[in-house]
């Protein structure tokens, strides 16, 4: 589950789910969802795979969100579905969507950066929390 919360001129995402792989999911879920609202309308078509270097899980979490950032403003890549597999080393990942049409797809924000400001991953009692705040 991924929630937006209003933050100054940023949006934050908050996310709570059982595993750590299931946190990067909704974050990636939760990072389209700032940009572009509903998810609904992004098409699953198109797979695209990922791999992230790094051994610290709130860092690591941090090059994801951004890489998945660097899809969409490179490429203009829209996903709505991913499956995360973490390891010690870092994660792979796959993440499906489709390519932004002006003609279909209506977006919600513009994200400027992932900041890191009041970053955070932390293990709970009942699985992972996070917050990453973007900059709009």
């Amino acid at each position: 589950m991924h929630a937006i919360f209003e933050h100054t001129a940023d949006l934050g995402i908050r996310v709570e789910a059982p595993s750590l792989e299931q946190a990067f999911a909704d974050a990636g879920r939760g990072l389209f969802t700032v940009i572009a609202g509903d998810l609904g309308q992004i098409r699953t078509t198109t797979v695209e795979s990922f791999e992230v270097a790094g051994t610290d899980p709130t860092w690591l979490l941090f090059d994801w969100v951004s890489e998945l950032h660097a899809a969409f403003e490179l490429r203009r890549m829209l996903f709505a579905d991913f499956a995360v597999a973490i390891g010690a080393t870092g994660l792979r990942a796959t993440a499906r969507g489709e390519r932004y049409d002006p003609g279909r797809h209506r977006l919600a924000h513009e994200i400027k950066a992932i900041t890191q400001h009041e970053l955070d991953l932390h293990e709970t009692a009942v699985g992972w929390e996070a917050t990453l705040i973007v900059d709009i």
